[in-house]
């Protein structure tokens, strides 16, 4: 007799399929379990895979919070070499007083004076490797690095860059030092002409920067220089009228005369009166190329003089010889485009002097080329007297007398004889007098020079 109450119970079978990859992962489990529990081995290989596992993990997580906090904490100024503030903060920092440097480089300069006796003078600055520096509190990092691989063009140097660090907080210290930089190397040219001289493809410095030679320390004849001096200013003041009708911005300028009469002096002290630097070229300099000179004419350092001396020298024959070598193969029309061809530069002062005017070809004497020609000539009287009272101020009655007695020896002297004798006679006023007679003798020998 059935129970009215019984509840039937009717088994249906599991037809879901993960229930044999259940029975799969239980059996691996189990056995990893019993050879875990029954291999020490075993378990201890295991639990250093997992320890080795968390610290590579951990390994990273440092090294990319340490990213992290580089870049936000850590900051770099790179500075390449071929960039101007590269010497100059160089320079300031092997003046730097906090510096910690085991590496450092010499620079070597000399000047050859006149009377064939050599100043040399050896400046240490901050070698390749590393060196640290403090500054207003904060310190600094500084690598100095120099590629074996990369060279600069422009000299043939080996390219170099100088990275500074410091933290983050104190980024504002870069410019203040590159200010501090600049200032000092301008210090060092303060008051001072500098003279480059081509060297390869670029510009360098030629010995130590010199004192500007004082304008009115140059004598020529009647309103020369200021002439002269008047005109340039108003080409410096005037580049928006070129800008304005499309004519390029340059001005050629040909002193031409006998040697000994100041072209030379009165463009340096031309250059001190502007603030100029000059750039000197020789059209003579063995390998000069018509490419090399119209790369050197335009990339010359800002507020630059170009002198070309002695131009009657482009017209020479230069060929090469065994007996004196390669000569310059500047052609004429390497000298013209680099004038005022297509690829002349913008905004230069061309200065040229010669001796010999006569030489000159037509094309070269063309506006354009040359827009100003002054023909400076041997000492006037005008010019003799002045001298005089140069060195000799307040002498003016021998003065008098000493331009009377000059032009009655009817002499033709430059203003380098004239010099030569006041040197001789050094705050003797009466002597330079008594032996004006001497001039006679340099006459013939200067005319030579």
């Amino acid at each position: 007799m059935s129970d009215k109450n019984a509840v039937s119970t009717v088994e249906i079978p599991n037809t879901n399929l993960n229930v044999a990859d259940d029975t799969f992962k239980g059996k691996i489990k189990g056995i990893i379990n019993e050879a875990m529990s029954n291999n020490p081995y075993f378990a201890a290989g295991g639990g250093l895979m997992i320890l080795g596992t968390g610290l590579a993990v951990a390994r990273s997580g440092i090294v990319k919070l340490s990213r992290v906090l580089y870049r936000q904490m850590i900051v770099d100024l790179e500075i390449q070499s071929k960039d101007k503030a590269y010497s100059w903060f160089l320079t300031w920092m092997a003046k730097h007083p906090q510096r910690v440097s085991r590496h450092l480089s010499v620079r070597t300069s000399f000047i050859q004076h006149d009377n064939g006796s050599i100043s040399t003078r050896f400046n240490l600055v901050p070698g390749p490797g590393n060196h640290w520096i403090k500054y207003k509190g904060a310190y600094l990092h500084i690598k100095r690095e120099r590629s074996a691989k990369m060279i600069d063009l422009q000299n043939g140097s080996p390219y170099e860059t100088v990275t500074l660090t410091t933290l983050y907080r104190d980024r504002h210290l870069f410019h203040e030092m590159l200010d501090e930089a600049k200032e000092l190397a301008l210090k060092t040219t303060e008051g001072k002409t500098v003279i480059y001289t081509s060297f390869g493809p670029e510009w360098r410095k030629f010995g130590q920067p010199k004192a500007k030679r004082a304008y009115a320390s140059v004598i020529l004849d009647r309103g020369i220089k200021e002439n002269i001096l008047k005109d340039v200013q108003q080409f410096m003041q005037n580049g928006k009228w070129y800008s304005d009708r499309g004519i390029p911005y340059r001005r050629g300028y040909l002193l031409y005369g006998p040697p000994g009469s100041g072209k030379t002096s009165f463009i340096q002290a031309l250059a001190g009166e502007l603030d100029y630097n000059i750039c000197m070229l020789n059209l003579s300099e063995g390998n000069l190329t018509d490419d090399r000179l119209n790369h050197l004419m335009n990339n010359m350092p800002e507020r630059s003089i170009l002198l070309l001396e002695d131009i009657d020298a482009a017209f020479n024959q230069r060929a090469q010889t065994q007996d004196q070598g390669y000569h310059s193969s500047v052609t004429f029309s390497g000298l013209l485009n680099a004038l005022d061809g297509i690829t002349s530069s913008e905004e230069t002062i061309t200065f040229m002097t010669t001796n010999h005017p006569e030489r000159l070809d037509p094309a070269i004497m063309r506006p354009g080329r040359i827009d100003y020609k002054q023909f400076v000539g041997n000492a006037s009287l005008y010019q003799a007297q002045q001298m005089f009272l140069k060195f000799y101020p307040e002498k003016v009655e021998l003065a008098e007398l000493f331009v009377k007695e000059l032009a009655d020896l009817k002499l033709s002297v430059s203003t380098a004889q004239l010099q030569g004798l006041f040197v001789m006679n050094k705050d003797d006023a009466p002597a330079a007098l008594a032996n004006i007679g001497t001039l006679k003798l340099t006459n013939g020998i200067d005319s030579h020079i």
